[in-house]
């Protein structure tokens, strides 16, 4: 299955997050790595519009059949058009007809090649149009609130009274693995009524976006290493 790295080099709220050194290497290699180490991925390119990106990518292991176009790496710019333009631009360029690929985002670094596998296999097991992974949520999600500008708050779900251990378990999207049919994509929707969730523990759902996620992560991958 085709790997698309999506790393454009325009990050507000971690400058250069892509390539920065996390236990002194790129941190953007832990996701390539972990592809390459993948029984299922048989092709792995990256998708930015960044040279120093590119470069790094490719030294570790990633192919770069083309840049991304400016237009695609906005901070209003859509993921799925990005797909939708690699996709098309493969099948155009080499020749490729692409019916399935795997998102492997470089900002989830604690992704291993198990995961990727699995979340392939529930896929092809499923017939499903998407697989996205997911994590528990902490706490009952009917405990968050909208904060008001003077600091009153309101429900944002109808208010309940209950212990923590009534709720059902809630989860969202941890940005680890995102597996498609082109044709979902091609028709401009990223799930359907055929789109399944991979389950992911939490200590390995870490989206890095902040300097705190960063030094989180290293911590996390300083505490396994002291534990081998």
């Amino acid at each position: 299955m085709l790997a698309i790295i999506p790393a454009r080099g325009g990050s507000k709220g971690l400058p250069g997050k892509n390539i920065r050194l996390l236990l002194g290497k790129p941190l953007i290699a832990y996701t390539i790595e972990a592809a390459k180490k993948s029984k299922l991925v048989t092709d792995i390119i990256i998708s930015t519009d960044d040279e120093e990106i590119a470069d790094t990518a490719v030294k570790f292991g990633a192919r770069l059949p083309f840049m991304r176009p400016s237009h695609l790496a906005s901070d209003t710019s859509l993921a799925i058009e990005t797909y939708q333009y690699t996709i098309n631009r493969l099948a155009q360029q080499e020749k490729k007809n692409i019916d399935e690929f795997i998102v492997l985002q470089p900002t989830s670094p604690m992704r291993t090649s198990e995961h990727i596998d699995s979340a392939i296999q529930l896929f092809r097991e499923k017939n499903a149009d998407s697989v996205v992974s997911y994590t528990q949520e902490a706490h009952p999600v009917n405990w968050h609130k909208y904060i008001r500008e003077d600091l009153t708050f309101e429900n944002i779900f109808e208010e309940r009274i209950a212990n923590r251990q009534e709720y059902r378990k809630s989860y969202f999207p941890n940005g680890a693995v995102f597996v498609y049919k082109y044709e979902l994509i091609k028709s401009g929707h990223l799930y359907s009524q055929k789109s399944f969730a991979y389950i992911m523990p939490q200590d390995r759902s870490v989206d890095i976006d902040t300097m705190q996620d960063f030094e989180y992560v290293e911590f996390l991958l300083q505490t396994k290493d002291d534990k081998k």
